[in-house]
């Protein structure tokens, strides 16, 4: 497997729009990010910083259900 990318949490919303999430709301320092599937909705808050911990970026990649390559280096 390759690195994760260092990504802030405008980054993180850009790959998550790219693969058909859309944003539903802001508060404070988090974007909550949302996809309608048939049979169920997948919500993900992303925190709007500058750089994302590591475990926070692999929560949301689990979350999102996205593949981990389109994060990474």
């Amino acid at each position: 497997m390759a690195k994760l990318r260092v990504l802030s949490g405008k980054d993180v919303c850009r790959i998550l729009e790219k693969n058909g999430f859309s944003e539903i709301r802001r508060r404070g320092s988090h974007i909550v990010m949302q996809k309608k599937t048939n049979d169920s909705t997948i919500t993900v808050p992303v925190p709007n910083h500058q750089e994302l911990r590591m475990g926070t970026l692999r929560s949301i990649i689990r979350q999102s259900q996205i593949k981990r390559t389109d994060f990474e280096v």
